[in-house]
């Protein structure tokens, strides 16, 4: 079904590690509106959808959410990577070093691990559909904050305003297929002869 190039999407180029930076980006790795949460609800999501189109947009951008995940692992191991027991610890990294060393573990700049809880598939496409758009405004919000942050790394940068711009784009898809579904039900009368 895939197709997996060995290179990521855009490249990850990072010369000055930093922990403290890689401390918050992991929040878009694993936290509540990161890549890894906006995967697994696209594709699932995509099964409730009434035709082709929408389901090859749900599937195309959960896929596409999965090639963003490897580039903010990519970034949270290049940011940590050769660093010190002390720049760990200065960072506000030991806990997390005792837990996974300097892998990259999906959990949320607050350190709260992944959760399924997160995802939200209702099975009705309108519903589905809308989450998403708002899935993708909390997504380009979140990289807007770390742009903030990074003020002082361009190569940080630089892969954080990437990243944004694409959630922009998956926010125009999203009402695409939402109009087209919308359009779609309405001519079946989908929510008006429910009983």
């Amino acid at each position: 079904m895939w197709t997996y190039d060995r290179h990521l999407q855009y490249p990850v180029n990072i010369k000055t590690p930093n922990p403290a930076l890689a401390k918050v980006i992991i929040s878009q790795y694993g936290g509540p509106d990161g890549e890894l949460a906006a995967s697994l609800r696209y594709l699932s999501q995509r099964f409730g959808m009434p035709d082709k189109k929408s389901k090859a947009i749900l599937n195309d951008i959960g896929t596409e959410e999965l090639a963003h995940l490897e580039m903010v692992g990519a970034l949270v191991h290049q940011l940590t990577d050769g660093v010190s027991i002390e720049e760990l610890k200065k960072a506000g990294l030991d806990a997390y070093y005792t837990d996974h060393g300097v892998g990259v573990y999906p959990q949320s700049a607050a350190g709260s691990p992944f959760s399924a809880a997160v995802l939200a598939v209702k099975g009705d496409p309108i519903a589905d559909l809308t989450e998403d758009l708002a899935a993708e405004q909390k997504a380009r919000a979140t990289y807007e904050k770390l742009i903030n942050l990074c003020k002082d790394d361009p190569d940080v940068i630089d892969v954080l305003r990437y990243l944004r711009e694409r959630e922009i784009v998956h926010f125009q898809r999203f009402g695409e297929a939402l109009n087209g579904v919308q359009d779609k039900l309405a001519q079946k009368r989908f929510y008006m002869d429910r009983k």
